[in-house]
């Protein structure tokens, strides 16, 4: 380890080891493929960079010579089809070792990365061809996304792409297996992609698309640096909103940087450790624990390509792989709990942390009982690398979002722009006259939606909370979230936390409904426990519970059973579904 992150930061701390100030700095032509995964590649080859199995049995060690070796040889493929700096690339490769090849040649030639969700469908995919101008389509041979393309650009009209290419997704979960857990067909994984010379090994022919494997393994190993800058875009995503169209949000080479903080003093990766953020590479959550922060910390990160969430699966690779630093949503934490735990055994786990989704009391205790960790709660958006979190070495209280990091100047602010009094709500902002790399450039394309985000210095998060006598930030909920009722402001997640406590309760979304002398009722959509019916009695208790455990003004007066709540694709839950039902069931 050559401690290559402290080229970049500068950091003090306090006598027990919290991180009191914190500032980056980097030269204007930055690049993290070259500056960072390359430089390791050549003074410390042997480094491991990525262990990538699947559930098929495949198995793979990265180093990060490897990296550079494969990136290198991508970066030729891809230059050879004409992508160069400024083009716009959508990425589709779930979990395949492919994408992060494909991730470090897109910033070597200074194309712009779009990664995307798999589960996209016609309309969610032309929105996003054209909404970009996507000049080339990286896509996988799993599932089906190849044939939603397809049917796109036939039924679609989306000038800009010129160029399909299509990865062998090597079986990515969904081979069927017999009892052994053997690969019962071996058309898709087995010994093409077995070693390290089987590495892209198994081709794809699809009509009208370019064989990823095949032009990488062709492609020169040898390439030249080309001259890009820091400011220039790197990486755009699609935010994961829970009502709209979503929005294009692009970042420049300095959220690379920015999640230094997110891997270094919040993951608490280690380099002789082995990190697993469980997360798939549509979504912004992939990068910020299994790509920047980590590998700037020289540490290896664990990959496992598999189809449907099993939490045994999850468990067991601890033990099978020496996982060290664990991270993943509440939700998934949330279904181990029906697990028994002394079954696996975890002792290899020396750190948990969570984010997406607040984290419920009821997980942060249970996790703690059966494991002796504490989860360290953290809060960022698609336009942020992390901003409030519980760091490393600081003491986590239960249902709290942490504290400020210091890379940024963060407030919560009244909507005059005033800031709040402790235990007063109002909305995260971050200070945008300060230093603030890893925020977002713009909302692409959208000038309105970025003004509206950005303005009279601040970036204005959208996402509310309040702030304790300790300056521990408490999460109340999105704006259009919260519930106005008879002059209070409700946020949903405490209702939501205090309602999954219950025995009955397995899954809880808590919106507001119209009412005519409150203005909105609070109402809670409830997936109970096995053994538990939907009974007024039922109902009677959880309304009692939990004006028992907060303040009874909060209770929920209109208490709706069903088997399943509304998400997102990544597993949100979307209140705005459960709105727009009981709006249109009122009209």
């Amino acid at each position: 380890m050559r401690d290559i992150n402290l080229r970049y930061v500068d950091e003090t701390f306090d006598e027990n080891g919290v991180l009191q100030t914190y500032s980056v700095h980097y030269p204007d032509d930055f690049n993290f493929a070259y500056d960072i995964v390359d430089d390791i590649a050549l003074n410390d080859p042997d480094r491991r960079a990525m262990v990538w199995v699947n559930p098929e049995g495949e198995e793979h060690v990265f180093t990060f010579a490897d990296m550079k070796h494969w990136s290198d040889k991508t970066a030729n493929f891809l230059a050879s089809l004409g992508l160069g700096k400024g083009d716009f690339v959508m990425v589709i490769l779930r979990r395949h070792y492919q994408f992060w090849f494909t991730a470090l040649a897109l910033n070597k030639l200074g194309c712009v990365m779009v990664p995307a969700t798999f589960m996209l469908k016609e309309h969610d995919l032309e929105y996003r061809l054209n909404g970009a101008s996507i000049k080339a389509i990286i896509a996988t041979t799993v599932g089906d996304i190849a044939d939603i393309v397809d049917s796109t650009l036939r039924d679609c009209d989306c000038p800009t792409v010129e160029k399909l290419i299509l990865v062998n997704g090597a079986g990515g979960g969904l081979t069927p297996l017999d009892d052994e857990g053997n690969p019962l067909t071996s058309e898709l994984c087995g010994p093409a992609l077995s070693g390290h010379e089987g590495i892209c090994a198994a081709g794809a022919s699809r009509s009208g698309w370019l064989d990823f494997n095949t032009g990488v393994r062709e492609a020169s190993p040898e390439f030249s640096r080309i001259e890009t800058s820091v400011t220039d875009p790197m990486l755009m995503y699609f935010s994961s909103g829970t009502s709209g169209n979503p929005k294009m949000v692009l970042h420049n080479g300095t959220y690379a940087i920015g999640h230094l903080i997110t891997a270094k003093h919040w993951h608490n990766v280690r380099p002789d450790g082995i990190h697993f953020t469980i997360a798939d590479t549509g979504w912004g959550k992939a990068v910020w624990g299994k790509f920047y922060g980590q590998w700037m910390m020289e540490a290896c990160v664990f990959t496992y390509d598999f189809d449907r969430y099993h939490p045994s699966e999850i468990l067991n690779l601890v033990k099978r792989y020496g996982i060290t630093t664990l991270c993943c949503p509440p939700t998934m934490y949330r279904l181990m709990m029906n697990e028994d735990f002394s079954q696996y055994d975890l002792s290899t786990l020396e750190y948990s942390t969570t984010a997406g989704e607040p984290l419920n009391p009821d997980i942060f205790e249970f996790w703690k009982a059966n494991t002796g960790l504490t989860i360290f709660e953290g809060f960022g958006q698609t336009e942020t690398p992390l901003t409030i979190g519980n760091l490393t070495n600081t003491t986590p209280r239960s249902g709290s979002m942490g504290k400020p990091v210091p890379l940024y100047n963060t407030r919560i602010l009244r909507d005059d722009g005033s800031e709040c009094d402790v235990g007063e709500t109002g909305e995260i902002c971050i200070d945008m006259t300060s230093a603030h790399p890893g925020i977002m450039m713009e909302y692409y394309r959208n000038p309105e939606k970025t003004a509206d985000a950005i303005h009279d210095g601040w970036y204005h998060t959208g996402d509310t909370a309040w702030r304790d006598e300790d300056g521990y930030f408490w999460y109340v909920g999105r704006n259009d979230d919260v519930i106005k009722s008879s002059g209070y402001r409700i946020g949903p997640f405490e209702i939501e936390s205090v309602m999954l406590e219950h025995p009955a309760v397995i899954d809880c979304a808590v919106t507001g409904v119209p009412d005519p002398i409150r203005g909105k009722a609070v109402k809670a959509t409830v997936v109970l426990a096995p053994g538990f019916e939907g009974t007024d009695e039922l109902t009677r208790e959880l309304q009692q519970w939990v004006k028992e455990q907060t303040a009874p003004y909060k209770y929920p007066r209109i208490i709706d059973y069903v088997a399943e709540l509304p998400r997102t694709v990544n597993g949100k839950i979307r209140r705005v579904a459960i709105r727009e039902n009981d709006e249109g069931s009122t009209k």
